[in-house]
């Protein structure tokens, strides 16, 4: 019995060895293709979850950014505008807002087809991992990208509604709601707290596998 408990002794204690060299716990979407071949996601399975596209905006964008609270939107964001405001992508990193990348409008990479990777070594280069999620500024994804995309494991997200102010859209169960924040299109982001109204967000890997949560927040 004495050598039994011995043994049980010395194998805790090799497990216990062997947990620092083991990976941080990872959401299921940080090491999986979503799709079984080229496509783009547009909806989940229940709840709601934002997504904002940002590719203007200097002192508002960084004031709404301060004044969100977890669980935080998606946030896509677009290499230029990055490039053009360090301090408040800085802030992003600060608070581990969840981001992925804006593209080009989805005809560029018909006749560009090196562009998608090159924004994704930017990418990269800043946030120091390979995007998840990648969005075109339209939400077009011709066959050309959405193979790229699949080479590269990256997941292709469009949404279900995009709202550019007023009136509030319905709720869909699983939606997926895009917000353009750009030079030519774009809504007073405090606006979004008019969206919330009614809506418990969920980060998007809650709404794709249908996980449930308590906690709602409204943006600020």
């Amino acid at each position: 019995m004495r050598k039994k408990y011995i043994i049980i002794l010395f194998t805790c204690f090799g497990l216990f060895l062997l947990l620092p060299a083991l990976p941080e716990k990872a959401s299921l979407t940080s090491v999986f293709r979503l799709t079984e071949e080229p496509a783009t996601i547009v909806r989940g399975t229940s709840g709601s979850t934002l997504t904002v596209n940002i590719s203007f905006g200097d002192d508002e964008v960084e004031q709404w950014i301060r004044g969100i609270e977890s669980p935080y939107p998606l946030l896509f964001i677009d290499m230029d505008w990055a490039g053009r405001f360090p301090e408040t992508i800085k802030l992003i990193k600060k608070k581990n807002i969840p981001v992925g990348l804006l593209g080009s409008e989805g005809a560029t990479y018909e006749q560009n087809t090196p562009l998608f990777m090159d924004q994704v070594k930017r990418f990269e280069k800043l946030f120091k991992k390979k995007p998840l999620w990648f969005r075109t500024a339209d939400e077009q994804f011709p066959l050309t990208l959405q193979r790229a995309l699949w080479e590269a494991e990256v997941n292709a997200l469009g949404s279900t509604v995009v709202y550019i102010g007023g009136e509030t859209p319905p709720i869909v169960e699983g939606e997926i709601i895009s917000v353009p924040h750009h030079r030519e299109n774009r809504i007073v982001l405090t606006e979004l707290k008019k969206l919330a109204d009614g809506r418990t967000f969920k980060p998007l890997e809650d709404v794709l596998f249908g996980v449930t949560v308590k906690t709602k927040k409204i943006p600020e």
